[in-house]
């Protein structure tokens, strides 16, 4: 017996050992891969400051997932993980707007480019004003007398639109234009609420303010319709116009409407790219390796990769655009306004308040650039940012807005200290209004047999999401909010040196256009960033400007934890949604898109100037 147990004691003794080994070998395995990758940023950033020069043939400008003014994960640290850890198909990936600017006009005077490639096949979007911004910068390329080729399997919306500014477009005798127009679509959940018995007590002042309407309706308002359409069918009109005119055409040659494409496809048998080819939407028909024999021809071979000659623009090395010594000031507000510190793909107003005030105490700063790409989002922070703008601009610093894709609601709130206003005639702009949800459950916990009761010192102290919301605390929010709203129309009235009841007329929640907003008197003129860095200049009187970014650089350690955090974004969504049916997984991206159900909006006041709408264009 005991040697038996000697057996079994030594069996699981040495498991025991033989399982330590295995965990101690792993932790080590780990940590020097952690080394490596930490050694390996270390030399690429040692390296990026004396960059090699770059090889002469192509531009190709590769871009993989959408185009935004401010990424989540910095620039920097994407070109590292590439140059580590390879190239990544992630769709969902964020690149930087001016970055891409930037490349495209240092490429146009380097003299070993010699042309660009659009290759777009994994271009997922950008919002108008973003994709005209590139446009201008290809259109500047084009005319130095260098050559665009763009190629595709199948061009989208977005892709097309900057494959119209190349000198030619090859497309796959497969493939397709995808031409349809623009829409936008929001889930409405009133009947939903209904049925889980969820109380929502909505306050809003605006006849447009749609924001709130998924919790007071299953389908949109007569009046959010007719704003909508309008400002909807101007930026399908603006898409058309531009493309139009690269490519020689009129409007309607290029979308000639749902059934005269239908037509058009029945006389070519369903043809898809002979369709685009007879329509001149595309110049060849031609396969890949056509194509690829094509552009060796015009940019010579590279043996050691086996392709023609090019760099991708995520590889071109770009010269230092910006200074922290430079003399305008560049700070970006990208995203929903949120109260508190930034987080990624927000504006923190703590955060962006901040930036302007080192900008505003920096006496090296002359003028201050204020990039607004926002739907807007609580007011509590659209006014800590509003109050330390104006601080600027009354310190002698001029102040110019630069709107992007959307300088909406609690967006424009902030825009409003400014002595001049930039906006593109694609840029979504206006939406002044103001709204608040509560949302209670008491019916739902007693439908469950589940009841809530305790004393108060007052209905004001006596509020819970699982009791019944006072009638007195929903007097209060409905006053709170019609005073946010005059607060909001009069700092718009001062700023615009109008009434308040003349702003009334164009408020009420109303989106605009660009277009629209400058002929209410809401923007100053129509133009891009660079319209705006030289007005800002101008009015400095500052003749040899140089821009400085505000916006942090990550440390080192940043660079480590954000590369992981990228790869697991990288792979997630594509495994979810492998694993979902394709309508559930449809309805969870919009779900995440709506206001009061996945968002973390905080105003402690539960006030908002936000666009539904504005963000959600397809």
């Amino acid at each position: 017996m005991r040697t038996l147990w000697r057996i079994i004691a030594g069996f699981f003794k040495w498991t025991w050992r033989v399982l330590n080994f295995i965990r101690e070998f792993i932790l080590n395995l780990f940590l020097i891969l952690l080394i490596l990758v930490g050694v390996g940023i270390w030399f690429q950033l040692s390296s990026a400051k004396a960059p090699a020069e770059t090889p002469r043939g192509a531009l190709r400008v590769d871009l993989t997932g959408v185009v935004v003014d401010k990424p989540s994960v910095s620039n920097k640290l994407s070109k590292i993980g590439r140059q580590l850890l390879g190239a990544s198909s992630d769709r969902l990936k964020e690149n930087s707007l001016f970055d891409i600017v930037d490349a495209i006009r240092q490429a146009k005077d380097d003299k070993n480019i010699t042309g660009m490639v659009l290759d777009l096949r994994d271009f997922a979007g950008a919002d108008q004003p973003s994709l005209q911004y590139i446009g201008k910068a290809l259109r500047e390329f084009r005319d130095s007398g260098k050559p665009i080729y763009a190629t595709g399997d199948s061009y989208s919306q977005a892709q097309y639109y900057l494959a119209s500014f190349a000198n030619k477009i090859y497309l796959s005798p497969q493939g397709t234009v995808d031409l349809h127009g623009f829409a936008t679509n929001s889930l409405y959940y009133k009947s939903l609420l209904d049925k889980l018995k969820v109380s929502s007590h909505v306050f809003r002042v605006g006849t447009y303010k749609s924001a709130v309407e998924p919790f007071l309706r299953d389908d949109m308002s007569p009046a959010a319709r007719d704003a909508d359409s309008r400002w909807v069918g101007e930026l399908w009109q603006n898409y058309l116009n531009t493309v139009a005119a690269n490519r020689q055409l009129t409007p309607q040659q290029v979308f000639p409407g749902a059934q005269g494409l239908l037509d058009a496809l029945q006389k070519v048998d369903g043809d898809t790219a002979r369709y685009a080819k007879e329509n001149k939407l595309v110049d060849e028909l031609a396969s890949n390796a056509s194509v690829d024999q094509l552009l060796v021809k015009q940019f010579g071979w590279d043996k050691q990769n086996n392709d023609y000659n090019s760099t991708s623009i995520y590889d071109y090395a770009l010269k230092n655009t910006g200074s922290q010594d430079g003399n305008i000031a560049v700070i970006l507000a990208n995203g929903a306004i949120m109260d508190g510190e930034e987080t990624p793909g927000t504006v923190g107003g703590d955060t962006t308040a901040q930036e302007i005030r080192q900008a505003r105490l920096d006496p090296k700063i002359k003028a201050i650039v204020f990039r607004v790409n926002s739907p807007g989002g609580s007011v509590s922070a659209s006014e800590v940012v509003r109050e330390e703008l104006a601080a600027a601009r009354a310190a002698g610093k001029p102040v110019v807005v630069s709107m992007g894709g959307m300088a909406a609601s609690g967006g424009y709130w902030i825009s409003t200290p400014a002595d001049y206003i930039v906006a593109s005639p694609s840029t979504l702009t206006g939406s002044i209004g103001i709204f608040g949800v509560i949302n209670t459950v008491e019916q739902s916990l007693d439908s469950i047999g589940v009841h809530t009761d305790g004393v108060a010192t007052s209905p004001l102290a006596d509020v819970s999401t699982t009791k019944a919301l006072p009638p007195e605390v929903q007097q209060m929010m409905q006053l709170s909010i019609e005073k946010g709203y005059k607060n909001f129309l009069g700092i718009v009235a001062a700023s615009r040196k109008k009434t308040p009841e003349q702003i009334d007329q164009i408020a009420q929640g109303h989106v605009w256009t660009g277009s629209d907003a400058k002929a209410n008197g809401l923007v100053d003129a129509l133009g891009d960033f660079d319209d705006a860095v030289a007005k800002a200049a101008e009015l400095a009187k500052v003749k040899n400007y140089q821009l400085s970014w505000y916006q942090d650089d990550p440390s080192f350690f940043d660079l480590v934890l954000g590369q992981m955090d990228a790869s697991v974004r990288a792979t997630l969504p594509e495994t979810l949604k492998a694993l979902l049916p394709a309508p559930m997984f449809d309805v969870m991206t919009a779900m995440k898109n709506q206001p009061g159900l996945l968002d973390n909006l905080n105003d402690p006041q539960n006030r908002y100037a936000f666009c539904l709408t504005c963000g959600n264009v397809r």
